[in-house]
């Protein structure tokens, strides 16, 4: 009889298929999965629908349509002062998952340790794993989960391989200063270590408060694979569109193994993508703005509930401590209940942990929601 082995035994269904299935079952507001319910800008939906036309519909080179990859060099540029080679330095990706795992399967190896900041993005513990590396899980401190720097200096050792940033970061919406990457540099710019830089989130930062890429610092330019995602930017999470920018050292080794994982991202999702940017500069220039909003009008609608909150810096998600309203309940059961009782879903954060502390309180609702549906989601909370 067959008989086979998982390599990942402990994996079962990621909590956002449970959660947005028991929100269609349940018929309740769904504020669980990270994507926006308002629609794309008519424009770049234009323009994907006149790149099927003129014809954008079979392969494209399997690092990327240039003329998207160009537009992104001239992105970093003004934000970050890099020059990137868009044909050595820029791989287009089909979503920024399939990058971060191709990052890790490239550097990583037997017995290496990578380093991963908790609450973490799901993806990055099963794919050390499956590369035959060891996790090591460090604790954001809460409320602001900021990197206790101490632990990570006495984590690092001739093992670690690999440091996983995520900023700004899902799911507490904390944003990394500049200070925090230059504590980083000073651990590890005289050792073999490589980061991994997760910022899909990069345009989403509120308050006057600045994103700072891993490209920005000098240090890590020849030693930081960068990750991103044109769906979280341009409302577009299902063309599953995003990036890798590394030095061509380490894009020859990530392209190593991204073209048999697979070998090239969507034709016209692409096109459309490179004409939008260069004909809507202003489109990222808005988002914090347009964020910031969503994020303010859903505190405010909650303002007057008995749930504790700390404004999200950046993400379009806010966490709320419901510890004065059911403290007896843990953040899965606390999520079951709100579903069944309130007919509304958030994330529990407990997942986002190797081993979540059993004193926490917090679930994750995502406000990237037409202002109609924030307000509903306000008055389901403010009679919790």
């Amino acid at each position: 009889m067959l008989q086979l082995q998982s390599k990942l035994p402990n994996q079962g269904v990621t909590i956002f298929s449970v959660m947005t299935e028991l929100a269609q079952r349940l018929k309740a507001l769904n504020l669980s999965q990270g994507f926006p319910n308002f629609p794309a800008p008519p424009a770049l939906l234009e323009a994907l629908s006149q790149a099927t036309l003129d014809g954008y519909n079979q392969y494209p080179a399997g690092d990327g349509v240039l003329a998207l990859r160009e537009q992104l060099a001239k992105q970093f540029f003004a934000r970050d002062k890099q020059q990137l080679d868009p044909v050595t330095e820029i791989t287009i990706t089909p979503g920024a998952t399939i990058a971060i795992f191709c990052a890790i399967q490239a550097c990583i190896h037997a017995g290496d340790e990578v380093i991963i900041f908790d609450p973490s993005y799901d993806s990055y513990d099963p794919t050390v794993q499956l590369a035959g590396g060891q996790s090591i899980h460090i604790h954001l401190e809460a409320p602001t989960f900021h990197v206790d720097w101490q632990k990570v200096k006495d984590s690092i050792n001739e093992k670690t391989r690999m440091i996983i940033v995520n900023t700004p970061h899902n799911p507490t919406g904390a944003i990394w200063s500049e200070q925090d990457w230059k504590r980083l540099i000073e651990l590890i710019q005289d050792k073999n270590i490589v980061v991994l830089s997760d910022e899909v989130y990069e345009h989403l930062v509120f308050d006057g408060q600045m994103h700072y890429s891993a490209l920005h610092f000098p240090e890590l330019r020849d030693r930081s694979f960068v990750i991103g995602s044109f769906g979280k930017t341009y409302h577009v999470t299902g063309w599953k569109t995003g990036y890798c920018v590394a030095s061509p050292a380490l894009m020859q080794l990530f392209r190593q193994i991204y073209q048999f994982a697979n070998f090239c991202g969507t034709t016209p999702c692409q096109i459309a993508l490179a004409n939008y940017m260069q004909q809507h500069p202003e489109h990222i220039l808005e988002l914090p703005s347009f964020y910031q909003q969503k994020r303010d009008l859903f505190n405010q609608q909650i303002q007057n509930s008995r749930f504790k909150f700390v404004p999200s810096q950046g993400t379009y998600f806010q966490n709320l401590d419901y510890s004065k309203i059911r403290p007896d309940l843990n953040d899965i059961e606390m999520c079951q209940f709100l579903a069944e009782q309130h007919k509304i879903v958030a994330i529990p954060i407990s997942v986002f942990y190797q081993q979540a502390p059993s004193s926490l309180r917090l679930i994750r609702f995502c406000f990237a929601k037409t202002d109609q549906t924030l307000q509903r989601a306000g008055e389901i909370l403010e009679r919790c």
